[in-house]
């Protein structure tokens, strides 16, 4: 195996639409690669299901950046209130790990999500008929955006207004690309951020919610589970987890139908197989691309390799998701696959706690797409969509034409 770290070229606009030629590439060459990803920071890339199964599993591999040799990794975080960016369950190992994941476990139960179905399908319709007469959209901003924004908004119990402001703060805090953000607008955006939830949470202390935030907020002041760094950073990753993967989950599912004119009539013919269809698309093309970051507390092997101890991690999903050892014909879209066993929301004790909320709206949202804009299209040539490069994986605009007036 070569020793010099593969580049996966994010300046170019033709990986960042379809990286899977390159990534099927990597895997056949090995299970362990070495590889310069978005921002130039290097990992070892994990590209086949059973490692990357087996790593996600692994309390060798941590979820704490802290843990991690590049000191670029904790350098792309705010300078200011760091603690309080990383003092979230996502970047946590237990046992806080544990406890702060059981604080709000409780809201996202298969239960309690379905609760929320006739609020998505009410938010769902009221999109679509803003546009419906027009006979085109764009359907990330006029669609796919606002209704998980919505919907999390609500959850949480922070105003809608202000989530043009939240999103921009989170664009601007993001990963994309071949560089790494500028870090004084990072710092910039992560005050600002880190500001507009302090002041959120005093308003919500002095008038309590039925919610989720208000519900945090008496684990942090009465019941004294939460410090105050714990309660500002759970809030940031509810609202923005809350989002912006499912975003690309309805944007990307849509993208891939539209591609695959046979399965789009499939699903429209037949609604009953949407629940698997949004396993295809999280298997086929899912919203965290190339993967998900551990860093190796110790001397680690994996697949036989060696790797030394603060070393970036990537296990990456979107490439052992096309593991044709794990899944016939991978680079196949096929929304009656029946399985569909994907790596996208993680697994272990990491295990994306929004997931039943996710495959709800994308249900939800790709179904009344289908069923109330007839002849359904892209509005350009495929080759035209932009997709978003680095992390997080969905097309940044998806305009598209339909039958004018579409159906009720």
């Amino acid at each position: 195996m070569s020793q010099q770290p593969v580049l996966l070229p994010y300046a170019d606009p033709a990986f960042v639409s379809d990286p899977f030629p390159l990534f099927r590439q990597l895997r056949e060459e090995g299970p362990v690669r070495r590889a310069v990803i978005a921002g130039g920071l290097e990992a070892w890339l994990v590209t086949r299901y059973d490692d990357g199964l087996a790593a996600l599993a692994d309390p060798r591999l941590s979820s704490d950046v802290r843990d991690a040799s590049d000191p670029r990794l904790l350098r792309q975080l705010p300078v200011t209130e760091r603690e309080s960016m990383i003092s979230n369950m996502l970047r946590s190992d237990p046992p806080d790990h544990t406890r702060l994941r059981r604080l709000v476990s409780k809201a996202f139960t298969a239960r309690r999500v379905a609760e929320l179905r006739p609020r998505i399908q009410e938010i769902s319709d009221r999109l679509l008929d803003a546009v419906a007469p027009a006979g085109r959209a764009e359907l990330i901003a006029d669609f796919a955006l606002p209704l998980p924004v919505t919907v999390i908004s609500e959850l949480l119990g922070v105003p809608v207004e202000d989530r043009h402001d939240f999103q921009r703060w989170t664009d601007d805090m993001l990963l994309r690309g071949a560089e790494l953000p500028d870090p004084a607008l990072v710092d910039e955006s992560w005050q600002r951020m880190h500001s507009y939830l302090t002041k959120l949470l005093e308003t919500k202390r002095a008038r309590p919610g039925d919610d989720l935030l208000g519900a945090l907020i008496t684990a942090r002041d009465e019941e004294q589970q939460l410090n105050e760094d714990e309660l500002i950073a759970m809030s940031f990753l509810l609202l923005v987890a809350g989002y912006i993967t499912t975003v690309n989950l309805i944007g990307g599912g849509i993208a891939a139908l539209l591609a695959n004119p046979r399965q789009l009539e499939m699903l429209r013919d037949d609604p009953e197989l949407l629940p698997g269809a949004i396993e295809e698309f999280l298997r086929y093309d899912g919203p965290v691309n190339p993967g998900i970051a551990r860093f190796a507390r110790e001397d680690v092997e994996i697949a036989g390799v060696n790797i030394p101890c603060g070393a970036t991690v990537l296990i990456a999903s979107a490439i052992a998701d096309r593991d044709p050892a794990r899944f016939a014909d991978p680079d196949r879209l096929d929304i009656t696959r029946r399985d569909t066993a994907h790596l996208a929301f993680g697994h272990g004790i990491h295990y994306c706690l929004g997931a039943p909320l996710a495959r709800l709206e994308g249900q939800i949202a790709i179904g009344t797409a289908l069923r109330r804009l007839p002849d359904l299209a892209l509005a350009v040539q495929p080759g035209e969509l932009r997709w978003r490069p680095g992390g997080l994986r969905g097309p940044e605009r998806l305009p598209v034409t339909f039958a004018s007036g579409g159906a009720g």
